[in-house]
């Protein structure tokens, strides 16, 4: 964790006080919702997101009240979508922990989103952070929008990568991209450069999903943390594979096809497609694709004011993007 303290370090203070605050924006006098958000908030991760919305305010101005209601918005909407994501995708294990349907059904699961949406909603509009409301608010469109494409487009196994990008830009971009501009908005009222960081963590958003997507073909799979060739027993269409259908003969097209949606707890097909992807150059592509959209990014943060937290981001985009699971 030594390099996740380094990337903490001009923020250390704020990042402790968030905790208590975030604490207190999902307080409640309802037992069993108390319950729930206490075993939420002891499941924290590395809480990329808060570091994101403070590091990028204090590149740009003083961390205020303001950049702490962003973290906190930012940390309810997260919190609230992986809830529903698991109910969504019936998982049972998060992180290690278990899920909350898996602990308390699904429809507990699903009124505890309900009830962080709600504790957003009223967060903001209290404080009368009209700015920061609109842009979470526009990130869940998003999310959902993207969720909901990914299950369309995923049963017919033909998406273009247009219509990939467009997936895991609203799925995954969205929620970075937010943690960035709300940072922003917090201390400033410039929306030209609200926009800026949006385009910033966007595409740090694409360039991590994209890296997600490699994972899946990577034989260590002791270092990670889901094992290996698991996207394509999920059937769910990476980057990778996308470009392999492209490239690929009929026959191999079909036999990839076929083992996604119907092989796919094969281990021997789903090795022999992994190993298809591999000969395609499906993996250089996605990583060179990864790569292009990470200098763009490192590009954008090259116009930001330089300070210990334009370094610390600097790092964290690093961090994200060369992790090893």
């Amino acid at each position: 964790m030594g390099m996740v303290n380094k990337i903490k370090d001009p923020i250390k203070e704020e990042m402790k006080i968030f905790e208590e605050k975030f604490k207190d924006s999902i307080a409640t006098s309802v037992p069993l919702l108390d319950k729930i958000t206490h075993y939420i908030v002891k499941r924290k991760g590395k809480q990329m997101r808060p570091m994101f919305v403070f590091l990028v305010a204090k590149t740009f101005g003083e961390i205020n009240e303001s950049s702490y209601r962003a973290a906190s918005l930012v940390e309810l909407l997260h919190t609230a979508t992986l809830v529903h994501d698991d109910v969504v995708d019936d998982a049972n294990l998060r992180r290690g922990f278990f899920s909350i349907n898996a602990l308390w059904k699904n429809k507990i699961a699903v009124l505890v989103g309900d009830y962080l949406l709600s504790k957003l909603l009223v967060l903001a509009v209290k404080n009368q952070e009209f700015k920061l409301l609109e842009i979470t608010a526009t990130a869940v469109e998003e999310m959902s929008e993207g969720e909901l494409l990914q299950i369309e487009k995923a049963r017919k196994l033909d998406i273009v990568e247009s219509v990939y990008f467009d997936i895991i830009r609203k799925k995954t971009a969205t929620l970075i991209g937010t943690c960035c501009s709300t940072g922003l908005a917090s201390v400033s009222k410039d929306e030209s450069l609200i926009e800026k960081a949006y385009t910033f963590g966007e595409k740090i958003g694409l360039a991590f999903q994209i890296k997600d997507d490699l994972f899946d073909y990577q034989q260590s799979s002791s270092l990670i943390g889901k094992p290996v060739g698991i996207d394509i027993k999920e059937q769910k269409m990476t980057l990778p594979l996308i470009y392999t259908l492209q490239k690929c003969s009929e026959k191999d097209k079909k036999f990839i096809i076929r083992t996604v949606k119907r092989h796919n707890t094969n281990s021997k097909r789903v090795q022999q497609v992994i190993k298809m992807v591999k000969e395609h150059g499906g993996l250089d592509y996605a990583k060179e694709k990864m790569n292009t959209i990470f200098q763009e990014a490192l590009e954008i943060l090259e116009t930001f004011p330089d300070n210990a937290s334009k370094e610390s981001l600097r790092l964290l985009v690093e961090y994200v993007i060369k992790r090893k699971k």
